[in-house]
């Protein structure tokens, strides 16, 4: 099988832009994790697309450089046109997944992630969380412009509709403060707003097919608040032990809610003392991925590619060794 790994922001996403130093070792970190789990799956290569203003890592693949957005439609198609699959590992934001995703499929090849339609849902924090409300999943109350804000006392967080990680995310010292910074944004973004809720900041990564989820991971987030910024430092894979059952249950409902789900899926949440309470959604590769073979002691790359052929594997992987992935939160000046 001939696979091709399109990571956006190394492999040509940005030609014609600058590249911010954190987003390429992002990027770099989760495209060397796959490509090297890939590699060693009897049987697969692995093509990729490098920006030609970055070094190409060691890896076996087979590396074409693109030199120039004027290039990269050139490239792009013939590349689709010689693998049969994509895996693509991209923001949904500004529907760059849902764009990717489309083009694959319309190409030929495999889409090796979920389908375009769930990358739509989940690419918006408040229609996918009242999508998950509907079905009875525990979420982060998430309020659009539109809505009125009930008087929750205490700080409050605003965030991009479509952002990815901490991207965009302000923290307010309550509601009264929250709606005067909403009220002067201009940027043209949509925003939401959730009460900031106490807890331990998380995430599952999930394995995901026909509306079922395996869990993976139990991960914990480390988030720092600097100049009223919410800012990832990283994560521990596995940082909080074994799933427990509520977590288990909490994958199954968010897999059966958005049954175009499909691969690895990584769930943000807050874990609290009442029990977990889902912020979003992410149907991509996350960084959690870095650290997941050294955890589980398995490939997680040949655990998706067997879902091809097969089901889920059997419940028992999670808990593994807890594995720090650390991640560059400012780009040098």
């Amino acid at each position: 099988m001939r696979i091709f790994v399109f990571e956006f922001v190394t492999g040509g996403g940005l030609l014609g832009a600058d590249l911010p130093a954190s987003l390429v070792r992002e990027g770099d970190m989760m495209l060397q994790a796959l490509v090297c789990d890939l590699a060693a799956v009897a049987g697969v290569e692995c093509i990729v697309t490098r920006d030609a203003r970055l070094a190409a890592p060691s890896l076996i693949a087979d590396f074409r450089l693109v030199y120039g957005p004027a290039e990269f439609p050139r490239v792009w198609a013939q590349t689709l046109a010689q693998v049969d699959a994509v895996w693509p590992i991209a923001p949904e934001m500004q529907g760059t997944l849902d764009a990717i995703s489309r083009q694959i499929l319309a190409a030929g090849p495999r889409l090796l992630n979920s389908t375009p339609a769930a990358v739509r849902t989940a690419a918006s924090k408040l229609q996918t969380v009242r999508l998950l409300a509907d079905w009875g999943v525990p979420v982060v109350p998430t309020f659009g412009r539109q809505d009125p804000l009930p008087m929750i006392p205490g700080p409050w967080v605003l965030k991009p509709d479509d952002g990815v990680g901490c991207l965009g995310i302000r923290l307010c010292r309550d509601r009264d403060a929250l709606c005067r910074y909403w009220d002067q944004l201009a940027d043209g973004r949509v925003y939401v707003a959730q009460p900031f809720v106490q807890g331990t900041a998380a995430s599952l990564s999930l394995l995901v097919k026909d509306g079922e989820a395996a869990v993976l991971s139990v991960n914990r987030q480390r988030i720092a608040v600097m100049d009223d910024e919410l800012l990832l430092l990283g994560c521990v894979v596995n940082g909080l032990g074994a799933a427990d059952a509520r977590l288990r249950r909490l994958a199954g409902d968010v897999a059966a809610a958005l049954p175009g789900l499909w691969g690895y899926v990584g769930v943000d949440l807050i874990v609290t003392t009442a029990g977990p309470l889902v912020l979003e959604v992410n149907p991509r590769l996350t960084t959690s991925y870095v650290g997941l073979r050294e955890s589980l002691g398995v490939n997680p790359a040949r655990l998706v590619l067997d879902l091809l052929s097969s089901g889920l594997p059997r419940p028992g992987l999670v808990g593994g060794l807890a594995v720090d992935v650390c991640l560059e939160v400012a780009d040098a000046a």
